[in-house]
């Protein structure tokens, strides 16, 4: 039995079926640890709370010994009391004939409220990750409606993007995806972003090596590879009827992994964050760039 104090975790969206992929990572050990203990925290609107309630029965019956406690519930003020982590799956989707501003309007809604209860009762340390989209701008507004907590504590995923980069390129190289690093995501989670492998490196027989160099087709990477990745979630949706689940997921659990245990030496990952004005991006724009995280989970 681990001696660690557990951490309080919650998972927005708590009934959805990204929090059904992702609660195992997390209840599992796979996200923080196999010896930190978890209180999860489940967050869902009223309508849903029924199916919330069946979450909370499965989380019983796995009888993993890293779970501590499940709080279900449909107060913002309850859901983030005490948190170390907010993981903010939850947002409006976009209807069929819906127009873009119309789903701005609903998430501004959200995460402004949502904000302001992070702000009231979350812990002034908790990681905030914004996964509903638009991810960016609901992270910018959250963080704009919590003023006692740092903008370093909010981010929004765009490593789902990078890891589809990640396969395309394995894929194309015929390499395992563990032997690549560094790709880089700049922009929003969109089909605006931009897939960047220029930095990127391949491992062979041990060494490090440029992966542009071992692909050598130049053409493909600036032109096939990018679109391929910027229209990725809307091939998956074509193909299932559904947007990504278990692939958001996973990306999560490796963002908030990496951000709390840093990224290793001489290896970054891609997240969104407020902009320090680098590379000519203005402050304070939510962006997602190329991070280092060092072992205390921070970012320099």
């Amino acid at each position: 039995m681990s001696g660690k104090a557990p951490i309080k975790v919650c998972v927005t969206g708590g009934a959805g079926q990204i929090a059904y992929s992702l609660l195992l990572q997390i209840a599992s050990g796979k996200v923080f640890g196999p010896d930190q203990p978890v209180i999860l925290h489940l967050l869902d609107i009223e309508m849903c709370l029924e199916k919330l309630q069946g979450v909370v029965m499965e989380l019983e019956d796995l009888a993993l010994s890293l779970v501590f406690g499940v709080v279900a519930t449909a107060d913002p003020m309850v859901g983030f009391k005490d948190v170390d982590i907010a993981l903010l799956l939850g947002a409006f989707p976009r209807l069929k004939g819906m127009e873009r501003k119309d789903l701005l309007a609903k998430n501004n809604a959200i995460f402004i409220e949502q904000g302001k209860a992070l702000d009231a009762v979350a812990k002034k340390t908790v990681k905030i990750v914004v996964v509903g989209n638009p991810c960016n701008t609901n992270a910018l507004t959250c963080m704009k409606h919590a003023p006692s907590i740092s903008p370093s504590n909010f981010s929004c995923l765009t490593r789902l993007d990078q890891n589809r980069a990640k396969g395309k390129l394995a894929a194309k190289l015929d390499v395992s995806v563990g032997d690549i690093q560094n790709v880089v995501i700049w922009g929003n989670h969109s089909g605006t972003q931009f897939p960047d492998a220029r930095h990127a490196t391949l491992l062979v027989d041990g060494a490090k090596k440029s992966l542009t160099e071992a692909l050598s087709d130049e053409a493909w990477l600036k032109s096939e590879f990018i679109s391929t990745i910027q229209q990725r979630g809307a091939a998956v949706i074509k193909a299932r009827g559904l947007s990504s689940a278990m692939s958001a997921a996973k990306a999560i659990g490796d963002h908030t992994r990496d951000w709390w245990f840093g990224t290793g030496e001489g290896v970054f990952t891609s997240m969104g964050v407020p902009s320090d004005g680098s590379y000519n991006i203005p402050a304070g724009v939510m962006y997602s760039f190329p991070v280092a995280i060092d072992s205390a989970g921070s970012i320099p």
